[in-house]
């Protein structure tokens, strides 16, 4: 049986809509060039992400390939993120982009998201 070293498994996912609202209500986004994202920090020991991609970035098949591209992305970098975040990666209509362009949009996202909550001192409770 295989080792499976890039999962993307259910845990890491962010379903439902009061999930997705709660990270729209931190209001910590981030933007990039067709990429934006939405953060805040989780009490998990890893990030739980979510995507959004609207039909104004295209035919189906663009928007599958956008979110199979990120997907990818975040099989491929996860372990390099810093800290444990709820993610929504909001994509904006765009001209196709290779999985190295769309890594380095997401890897310097997920930096500045990182850096905006470091910046912010955490209260006791």
């Amino acid at each position: 049986m295989p080792i499976k070293t890039h999962e993307f498994p259910r845990s890491h996912r962010l379903s439902g809509k009061n999930d997705f609202a709660a990270v729209y209500a931190a209001d910590a986004k981030q933007s990039r060039g067709p990429l934006a994202i939405y953060s805040k920090p989780n009490a998990f020991s890893h990030y739980r992400w979510g995507l959004s991609v609207s039909r104004r970035v295209g035919s189906a098949v663009r928007r599958n390939r956008a979110k199979r591209m990120l997907r990818e992305c975040i099989r491929l970098l996860h372990r390099d993120f810093p800290a444990a975040y709820d993610v929504v990666i909001v994509v904006r209509p765009h001209q196709p982009m290779t999985l190295a362009q769309y890594q380095k949009n997401l890897a310097a996202l997920i930096e500045r998201g990182h850096n905006h909550w470091s910046a912010i001192p955490r209260t006791m409770t």
